[in-house]
Order: structure tokens, then sequence, then C-alpha cells
């Protein structure tokens, strides 16, 4: 017996010593090649087999296999796989993948993209793959939804009319570029995603760099910072075909070629989409054709170009009204209502729409001067066309009509039942039945059209292995041209308009340009210089200078005769400068601090210098907007949890508040309001949390306060005469900012069945959101109440994808809903007398939505 149990010992021994000897080790660490920095959650998986292991949060992976030599396949989502050969227990170091994308890191250079652990700013990113999963009907900027100091709304509701704030600042005062290329409109710095419409299908990645950001353009961002790259050319040969539906009639489908990198250097890809449906909000049917385009060439190793073209022509229906709460609820459509459409000859008609294409087309240079130094120059164009939709009554007394004609797109006598939709046909009667005198009430677009050249050029130069220069120039010149035509005029002949001192019959038809005609002219020369220096591998800083002069000027073709010399203003010039600098160190491999500090001033915008709209009360002495910020972050990457606090403070003074006012029946004025001074400060936690390599977890939590800084008084009101003729004062002390949500929170988890095949689910909640008001409008000593606080809401979104073979080709089948419980919740709200529920004029967000799609690959 005892002898058996020697024996029986000899084999276990035996058995573990051979599975012992069988178990290969493989380890590396993987790299992407445009900025040499970590890929976490690439696949590496033994060729031929299901076993495999993904990277840590620095790239690294250890695989363990029971075969003692072959293959494995290295994978990332947007870069050309690797297959490498092992044999034995190895260490395959460093493996660098190359982008999939061909140009991809000269776009990174123009576009400022931000490096992890190693630029000083405080920063997320967005794949194009969660785009992809997480987009679906939801507006563009909503993917940014889970990122710290982000509110996104789809505003009213219509198709591309989603906006976006960062830190508390909205679009007007956050950068967005496209490639690099600023796409902020010249004249007030708004965004309009509508534009975009398509933008999801070809973004490559987004990443929003928040505060001072990474920009080394004289781009002067208040609030952060968001850089969209597109595709570029994909290497190798292949396309897709996608077809997608939702709720309320929506649907889309697409296709994307790419020829690949061909012997001749070429290589091209090409997009196109259309979507279309009846819209979640009544009366917000739309249609939309998008389209993409990039052609590039490699003369030779010094030189290589890329061509791009990209838009979207569409055209929907808007919610441009804010409804009291007590409206939705005694509405049949509930939080769907919409009072600006209605029915005409039985067709749905929009009383406001937009509809607009602007094809945004850019060509880059790519000159590798040496070994040390390239130049990235990008030539863009953008030529806009198009406007958003209204109502025009007459100007002149119309014998038969009584009170304003504007009245009957807002009565409820003219309405389908007391909160129905317009009858059109009503006021057409009307119209017609007293054609002799033209019509009372027609529609109307606002247009604004533009024509936006520019070019943007910057050089790198590395120094030495420490220390990098890079410099650049940014020229734009724009013209925007404003005017209103006549639509519909809703079955009259003609309507009366008499704005144009041109046209002293004021008669106008359909096409004819009505209430106003200008031109805004705008120039903008920037320059930058910027110094990166590597103390060493652990730790990075810079120091980064910018100056720029903005230019305006306008044209008025309607207030002023031709040979009148007040018809065209004089150009008036405005300088703005900025500086700003950090640094980045890491601790250990685990641990990273940083911080980082900036002032810039930032030109005023149009309206500030031409306040009355007009010719001759000019703001040309106009102040700057001055804005300091500050910033400290920490890091820490292990192998499975990844987090990041950033606490920060930006200090926003002499905001542009340019206020006009009518100082008897033909006299006016207006205050230019210096001292509407804000900060904004807060703390963002956001992490990644490994727990398996199926399974990740991310969070976040952003406390904002953001406040009013002081009162201001005594604030001047001129006359045309730059006379002052009246004072007031603005109470705004300590009030919280409005229009976003100072409190955000963020839960989600990413389940992976295969690597084809994930399911996701997103936890957002929204708190200490206060009514948006005008800081100018708060002249009582006696009233120093907040706005109205919206209730706080949260609300879950889930999205599933699979991937699956059909016959040769890769597929995939995706199926998001969002907003799974169907919750009700107040998503933007206005301001009302006494800052209460009852007053406060809202929208209200979206119900439960779905879509789901499929793509196959080819």
């Amino acid at each position: 017996m005892k002898k058996f149990s020697h024996f029986l010992c000899f084999v276990v021994l035996t058995c573990l010593s051979t599975f012992a000897y069988a178990q290969t080790t493989i380890t590396g660490k993987i790299i992407d090649s445009d900025m040499n920095s970590p890929l976490p959650g690439a696949n590496v998986l033994v060729k031929g087999t299901s076993n495999g292991a993904t990277t840590d949060f620095d790239g690294d992976f250890t695989l363990k296999t029971d075969v003692k030599s072959g293959e494995v396949v290295i994978s990332y989502v947007g870069f050309i796989s690797q297959t490498i050969a092992f044999s034995g227990n190895t260490d395959l170091g460093t493996i660098t993948l190359q982008s999939s994308d061909l140009g991809l890191d000269e776009v990174q250079i123009i576009a400022s993209v931000a490096v992890d652990r190693k630029t000083p700013v405080a920063v997320s990113t967005v794949k194009a793959a969660d785009i992809a999963l997480k987009l679906g009907t939801q507006e563009f900027p909503e993917v940014l939804k889970s990122t710290p100091g982000v509110y996104a709304t789809k505003s009213g509701g219509g198709y591309g009319d989603g906006r976006i704030n960062l830190r508390g600042f909205s679009s007007e005062n956050v950068a967005v570029m496209i490639n690099g290329v600023p796409v902020n409109d010249m004249e007030n710095g708004a965004v309009y995603w509508s534009n975009w419409a398509g933008l999801g299908d070809v973004t490559s990645s987004m990443q929003v760099q928040r505060g001072l950001g990474a920009a080394k353009v004289a781009v002067p961002s208040v609030g952060g910072t968001i850089n969209i790259l597109t595709k570029t050319t994909d290497v190798e040969e292949g396309g897709n075909v996608m077809a997608s539906i939702g709720n309320d009639g929506y649907r889309k489908y697409g296709v994307t070629y790419s020829t690949g990198l061909m012997e001749n250097g070429f290589a091209a890809t090409v997009s196109a989409a259309k979507t279309d449906g009846d819209g979640y909000v009544k009366g917000t049917s739309f249609n939309a054709v998008s389209y993409f385009l990039n052609v590039s060439k490699e003369i030779n190793d010094q030189h290589k170009l890329s061509f791009t073209a990209f838009g979207a022509k569409q055209r929907h229906g808007q919610r441009q009204n804010r409804q009291l709460i007590e409206t939705y609820r005694e509405s049949e459509d509930g939080i769907k209502y919409n009072q600006d459409w209605g029915y005409k000859n039985g067709q749905v008609t929009s009383i406001e729409d937009n509809f607009y294409h602007k094809p945004q087309i850019s060509l880059n240079h790519y000159w590798n001067l040496s070994d040390n130094t390239t130049i990235s120059t990008a030539a863009y164009a953008s030529f806009g066309s198009g406007g958003g939709g209204g109502t025009l009554g007459s100007d002149a007394e119309t014998p038969g009509f009584e009170g304003d004609a504007r009245y009957k797109f807002t009565s409820a006598d003219y309405r389908i039942g007391e909160y129905g939709p317009l009858d059109f046909d009503r006021i057409v009667e009307e119209n017609i039945a007293h054609g002799a005198n033209g019509s009372s009430a027609a529609l109307r677009a606002s247009r604004n059209d533009h024509n936006w050249y520019g070019v943007l050029s910057t050089l790198k130069s590395d120094l030495s292995d420490d220390l990098v220069f890079l410099g650049g120039l940014d020229f734009r010149n724009y013209k925007g041209i404003h005017f209103r035509e006549v639509t519909d005029l809703l079955g009259g002949q003609f309507i009366i308009n008499e704005d144009n001192v041109n046209n002293p019959s004021g008669v106008s038809k359909v096409g004819d340009k009505v209430s106003y005609y200008n031109d805004g002219l705008v120039g903008w020369l920037g320059a930058f210089a910027q110094v990166e220096y590597d103390v060493n591998e652990d730790f990075n800083t810079f120091v980064s200078l910018s100056a720029s002069n903005t230019s305006y000027k306008r044209v008025d073709y309607f207030q002023y005769t031709p040979d009148d010399p007040l018809r065209e203003t004089d150009r008036y010039n405005f300088f703005g400068f900025g500086a700003k600098g950090g640094a980045n160190y890491r601790l250990t491999e685990n641990h990273n601090v940083f911080a980082n500090v900036g002032y810039f001033e930032k030109a005023p915008d149009f309206d500030a210098v031409f306040p009355n709209y007009n010719n001759e009360e000019i703001n040309g002495d106009a102040e700057n907007q001055k804005i300091l910020s500050f910033e400290l972050g920490y890091g820490f990457r292990g192998d499975k949890l990844s987090a990041n606090v950033n606490l920060y403070r930006t200090t926003w003074r002499d905001r542009t508040e340019t206020i006009p006012f009518q100082l008897n029946e033909d006299e006016t004025g207006f205050a230019n309001i210096l001292g509407i001074n804000a900060i904004h400060q807060g703390i963002e936690v956001d992490f990644v949390y490994r727990a398996t390599d199926k399974l990740n977890i991310t969070g976040m939590v952003s406390l904002g306060d953001w406040r009013w800084e002081d009162d201001v008084t005594d604030v001047q009101i001129l006359n045309e005469e730059q006379e002052v003729v009246e004072t007031l004062d603005v109470y705004i002390a300590d009030l919280h900012v409005g229009d976003a949500a100072q409190t955000t929170l963020a839960l989600g988890a990413t389940y992976k069945f295969t690597d084809k095949t994930r399911f996701t689910v997103d936890y957002n909640y929204f708190d200490n959101l206060y009514a948006d008001f005008d800081p100018s409008d708060r002249n009582d000593p006696d009233f120093r109440e907040d706005a109205w606080k919206v209730p706080a809401y949260g609300v879950f979104d889930t999205a599933f994808t699979h991937g699956f073979k059909l016959g040769s080709f890769d597929a995939s089948l995706t199926a998001r809903l969002n907003n799974v419980f169907n919750t009700t919740y107040i998503a933007d709200a206005l301001d009302g007398t006494g800052s209460t529920a009852q007053t406060a004029l809202v929208y209200y967000g979206f119900g439960r939505t779905f879509s789901f799609g499929t793509t196959i690959k080819f």
C-alpha cells in the first residue's frame, strides 16, 4: 500500500510538471503609431484558438497558452492588425500598430490632439466604435453626455437642434473644431449641429478638452474644446452598407467605400447616407442627405496631399417656442406638444423650420522638410446657404384686419382645438378675401448665408530629443449674408413691408427680401508659438503664446440708399492675445499629476459692435472679454482601474452684454454693460474599471459651482450721439448661472460576450439645473432669488451589438433603447416672473426612443 502511495505521488508530480512545462507565457506592450501612446483594450489572440487577452491601461498584456509555438494576432479598432510568431516564453517587446486611416497622424498635428498622461489638460476621448454603438437617433452632442462637465440636450427637439454646454459655458464659448478647422460662427460663436447632420457616420474619434485645452491655434475657448477627427482614407480596400430604423418613422441608410492605398499612391474614401422621419416632437419631420469624400496622394517621402469634402443638405421642422408646464399637461400631445406647425391643404406645414447646406472643403498638404521638421497646412472653404422659417405680418395699416397679423399664428381661434395644430386654410381664406390689400399674415425665412475661406498652417520641429517647437498661422475671411425673404403669401398676391428705404411702396412677393438685408464681414489673423520640453520621460511641460486680430465691418442694403455714406461702415479691429502653460509629472508608472494656467482676451461679438443693427450706433470701443483659468489634475493608471480627478476655476470678466433700448418713439439707444462677471469652478472625477476581460465599468461625477460674481451699478445708456440719457443697475451677485446642470453623474457597464458581441447600459443623472435668464434683466434690488431650479432627473440608456458572418461578409446588428423607463423630465428652461415653476417656459426631454440597425462590410 505504501509503495502504491509513492507511485501515485510520482504520477501526480509528473503530470503537474508536464502541465507546467506546457504553459507558455507571452508578454508585450502595444502602442499606437500616431501619438506613441498605449492602446488599452487591444486584443491579443492565439491564432486559430479562442484563447486571448487584452491590454491594460498602459498597453501591457500577458497571455498564457498551452501550445509551445505559434502566432498571435493583435488587433484594435481603427488600426491595422498584426500577426507575430512566438516560440516558448516570449517577450514581444513594444508593438506599434499603424492606423488604418491614412494621414491621421498628420491631421492630429493640426487638430492638437491631447496625449494621455503627457498633455497637461483634462481630456476625454470617444472612439468611433462607441459613437456607432450609442448614437442611434440621439443628437450628435448627446454622445458626450457621460463626459465630466458636459450638459447636452435636444433643445426644442428638431433634427439637429441639439446643444451642448461645457463647464457651464454654451457653444458660443466652446471651440468646436473638425480636423483642426474651427466651425464656430464667425459673428456670434454659435455652433449649429444641424449643419453637420451625418457627422457621426464619418467620425474617427471625438476628444473633449475641458478648460484651456491643447488647441495650438489662436482659438480663445472659455469652457473648452471639442475636437472632432473624421475618417481619412482607409489603408485597405473595402466598405460597408448600412440601414437602420427607429421610433416615429426614423429611417437611415447609407454606403461607404474605400479604394485602399493603390500602387500609384492614390487612395479614396466616399460615404453617403440619407436620413428621414416624422420626428418625436409633433410637426418636426426631417430629411437629410449627408456625404463625405477623401482623396489622398502620397507624392513622395516628403509630400502628401489630402482633399476632403463633407456636408449635409437637410430640412427639418422645429419647435422654437418653449411652453408653460401647464400647457404640456393640458395638451393632448403631452411632452410632444409643439405650437409651431399646422395643416395647409391637408399637408403638414411648419411655421418654424430650418433648412441648410454647408459643405466644408479642405486641401491638406503635409511636408516633411527633414527628419525633425514638418509643416502641415490646411486650406479650407465653407459655403453656407439656408436659414430658418418664421412668420411675417404687414407693417402697414391694412383695412379689414384687426390687431397684429402675427396674432393669427398664436391664437387658439386659429387652431384645430385649443392646443391643436394651426389652421392655415383659415388664414388663406382671409387673405384671399382681402386680396386687394395683400396678405396680413405670411411665412418667411430668415437667411444666414455665408462664404468662409481660411488657411491654417502648423510647423513642428524637434529641436532636440527633449525640446519641440510648434508655431503656426491662422487666417480666416468670412462674409455673412443676412436677409429675410417671403416664402409663402398664404393665399395673398403680395404683402406690405416698409423696412426697405429703396422700396417705398413696400409691396413684396414670394422670393423678395423683406425686413432686413445686410452683410457682416469678419476678418481674422492669428498666430501661435509653443514650446514643449520633456525633461525626461516622466516630466513634460509646455508654454504657449497666441495673438489675433479680429475685424468687423457691416454693409446695410435696406436702411440706407446706395449713395448714402452710412451704407458701408469702416472696419473695426480688436486685438486679442493669450498665454498658457502647464506641466505633467509621472510620479510612478501608476500615478501622475498635472497643472495648467492661462489667461486670454477674446474679441467682443459682432453684435456688441453694432448693437442696434444699424450703421449709426457703433460701439467701436467695445471691451475684450477676459478669461483667467487654473486647473489641477491627478491621474491613476493600474492594471484594472484608470481614474482622473480634476479641479478647475475659470474667471470670465467683461462678458459681452450689449443691450439695445427704445428710448422713445423715434430714438433708440444701447448700453454696453461691463462687469457681467462669472466664476466657474468645480471638481470632476471619472474612472474606468476593467472588472474582468469581459466587463468594463465606467463612471464620473462632476460637481460645479458656477455663479455670477458682482452687482453692476450705474450702467450708462447711450443715444445715437453717444450721450448718456439714462443709467441702470444689474443685481446678480452670487446668483447661480443657468442653462446647464451643475451636478452630473454617470455610471455605465459594458459586457463583451465575444469580441463582436457586447451589451452596454448607461445611467446619467442631472441636478442643480437652473433656468436660463439674461443677467441684464435683473434690475430689481429687492429680488435676489436664483432662477427657478429644475427638478433633478436620471435616465437609463442601453445598447446591444452583435457581429456575425453573412456568407463571406462580416455583418453586425445594433439595437438601442434610450430613456428605458420612459422618465418624464424637463431638460431646458427659461426663467419667468418670480422664478417659479408656474412661470418658467420649458422643453421636456424625450421619452423612450429606440433604433435598430444593421451593417454589412465588404
